[in-house]
């Protein structure tokens, strides 16, 4: 089931129009979970950070000891060649992804240099700057890299964050704020998160249980820029009951804003939230 509309498909040296099949059933992907996508934008006539999340889609292959078949220039010419068949004022989500074809001797590892490769082009709208989002806990967990490949984007991570969404969704809130194994804040389920207190901003420390996002790390990077004040540290669940304002990251929708964790309402769009959004977009349009 395809998230978006309009969607074109890079498969076996071409591109598609529309969502074309890629994976076989005997494939190792289909059948025993290796696969491996990264997420990119494209809006505004621009793709900020493009070559970080082309070249992430490799590392995560490698990390599921899948082979990468494409180096990260071709897999960026290969999605600006896709892009340039869509107007120029198009929202779209770009999805590079791999995936193991057979397994070797013992059927489970992945084969060397067996590997099926797609990108997904689809369009989603961004959302509105003033959109936010509900938070509150889950039962549910980050797992820790001894027990999955929390160093890459991975497809088989994401039935984890599904019970966390569902059951966010089932108390009446839009999102959960994830605890790592230690109990401490990791993310939300779907994205990198931080919080406002008297002026300064704070966002878990990676600890390998999280991905530390390409976005995230550009925002940290053009807030301290900018002068304000950035740690990276071990925060607990009563540290967002005191935040002033809290707001989550990632590159689907860049910046969204939080109104309420559980019982703690937030000014949802406040003023270093909205700093982060407009620092964003001023770097964007300086690396077109």
């Amino acid at each position: 089931m395809a998230t978006g509309t309009d969607i074109r498909t890079y498969f076996n040296g071409k591109w598609h129009e529309g969502d074309v099949p890629v994976m076989r059933a005997a494939d190792h992907g289909a059948w025993l979970g290796s696969t491996v996508f990264d997420g990119a934008r494209y809006c505004y006539g621009m793709a900020p950070d493009l070559w970080a999340h082309c070249e992430r889609v490799n590392k995560s292959a490698q990390a599921l000891m899948i082979t990468p078949t494409y180096s990260t220039q071709e897999i960026f010419d290969i999605v600006w060649e896709g892009l340039k068949l869509y107007p120029q004022d198009a929202a779209l989500y770009i999805r590079p992804m791999y995936w193991a074809l057979q397994g070797d001797v013992s059927a489970i590892v992945p084969a060397p240099d067996a590997t099926g490769f797609a990108i997904s082009l689809e369009a989603i709208p961004m959302a509105p700057d003033d959109a936010t989002v509900t938070l509150t806990t889950t039962r549910f967990h980050r797992p820790v890299l001894s027990d999955n490949v929390t160093n890459a984007k991975a497809g088989c991570l994401y039935p984890n964050n599904a019970r966390m969404l569902a059951e966010a969704r089932s108390k009446g809130y839009g999102n959960a704020l994830v605890a790592d194994a230690m109990g401490n804040v990791a993310e939300s389920a779907t994205a990198n998160v931080f919080l406002v207190r008297n002026g300064e901003i704070f966002t878990p420390i990676p600890n390998g249980t999280f991905l530390a996002g390409i976005t995230r790390k550009r925002h940290i990077t053009n807030l301290r820029t900018a002068g304000v004040a950035v740690h990276e540290t071990v925060l607990t669940f009563d540290d967002f009951k005191q935040a002033d304002e809290v707001f989550l990251t990632g590159n689907m929708n860049k910046v969204t804003g939080v109104s309420r964790f559980d019982d703690t309402e937030y000014d949802a769009n406040g003023p270093l939230t909205r700093t982060a959004r407009e620092l964003y977009w001023e770097w964007a349009r300086t690396q077109e």
